[in-house]
């Protein structure tokens, strides 16, 4: 199904695949959040029932990002959660057609002693969103955050695990942003899409250039 967002779509490979784990890496402050929430936005403003996990704001500062963003559908669920027993209660409560958790390192599973972030966190979580998905035909985007080294934070397996993995690009002090496809079992990783952040957030810089 479509994400209702051109660029975001023609990455994809067409659009998104029910029951496919995405992973989408870039650097802290490029977007990925922002991004994703007006992603989350679309498809509940066309009858698909999303949860935002978010792990890092509050639900207030999301709601604020929500309303500017244009995203705040009444298909679209906030749980402002870091334990991964809570999220996945609430994701088997509901029907979601689509889930986003912001990000991978703040989720932690009572079932592993280490610290959250960690290599066995990270892991252990992937695996457990990856069942979810799968068994439950709902798409999962899972935002993840790049190092200084350029690698996304926690193991290479992550990569590995997931269908698709796109990376999200740009210098946070310009407007242009671009997103790639490194891994993608569903279509090519030729394809790139370009986005201009704008006082309403991301939109396809193809659109702002036709206007």
């Amino acid at each position: 199904f479509s994400s209702h967002n051109e660029e975001f779509d023609l990455v994809l490979g067409g659009g998104i695949v029910p029951g496919s784990l995405i992973l989408i890496g870039g650097s802290p402050g490029v977007g990925k959040s922002t991004l994703l929430l007006k992603i989350g936005g679309n498809l509940a403003k066309h009858g698909k029932k999303v949860l935002y996990v978010s792990g890092e704001e509050s639900a207030g500062q999301i709601k604020l990002r929500a309303n500017r963003l244009e995203a705040n559908q009444k298909e679209l669920y906030l749980l402002s959660e870091i334990s991964l027993e809570s999220i996945q209660n609430e994701i088997l409560r509901e029907k979601y057609d689509c889930v986003i958790i912001d990000s991978i390192q703040t989720i932690y599973s009572d079932k592993i002693s280490s610290a959250p972030g960690s290599v066995s966190q990270v892991r252990e979580i992937t695996f457990e969103l990856m069942r979810i998905a799968k068994n439950n035909d709902i798409a999962m985007f899972i935002i993840g955050h790049i190092t200084k080294e350029g690698s996304i934070a926690g193991p290479r397996v992550l990569e590995h695990m997931v269908d698709t993995v796109l990376y999200f690009e740009g210098d946070s002090s310009k407007e242009l942003r671009m997103l790639r496809g490194f891994k993608n079992r569903f279509g090519s990783t030729s394809e790139i899409g370009i986005f201009e952040m704008t006082g309403g957030g991301l939109e396809s810089a193809k659109n702002i250039t036709n206007r």
